[in-house]
């Protein structure tokens, strides 16, 4: 039998995961971004189980944030016979990631400040 040690996600970590929800980050992509804010690289699988979540929210949030060029991958031969593994890694640090996620908030804010602008016209 293989041992393999399992990670846990600190109180510190769990904060700032509640706190990208908090400013709108979807709670499955949260966790991964965090979890991979501290890992290289790592596999789906590793991903799955440093994270807790189940392979179709971690593919769902590996592909946002694929989308979003702050993950990349790369295909690693699996000893012997199977499919390669994909190997994970953020493409971005984490402080450029927030850099982007308070620019796209700020630009969220100006236009809904624009539109309640706009509504006070219609009021007056």
């Amino acid at each position: 039998m293989k041992i393999k040690s399992v990670v846990y996600f600190t109180q510190k970590e769990e904060e700032l995961v509640q706190l990208l929800v908090d400013i709108g980050i979807r709670k499955v992509t949260a966790k991964v971004l965090v979890f991979m804010a501290d890992t290289p690289e790592a596999t789906s699988r590793e991903i799955e189980r440093g994270t807790d979540l189940r392979q179709p929210e971690v593919s769902i949030a590996m592909n946002y944030l694929s989308e979003q060029g702050w993950m990349s991958s790369r295909k690693n031969k699996a000893a012997g016979k199977g499919r390669p593994l994909k190997i994970y890694c953020l493409s971005k640090t984490f402080a450029q990631i927030m850099q982007i996620i308070e620019k796209q908030k700020k630009e969220e804010t100006k236009k809904h400040l624009a539109l309640v602008q706009k509504l006070r016209t219609f009021t007056t």
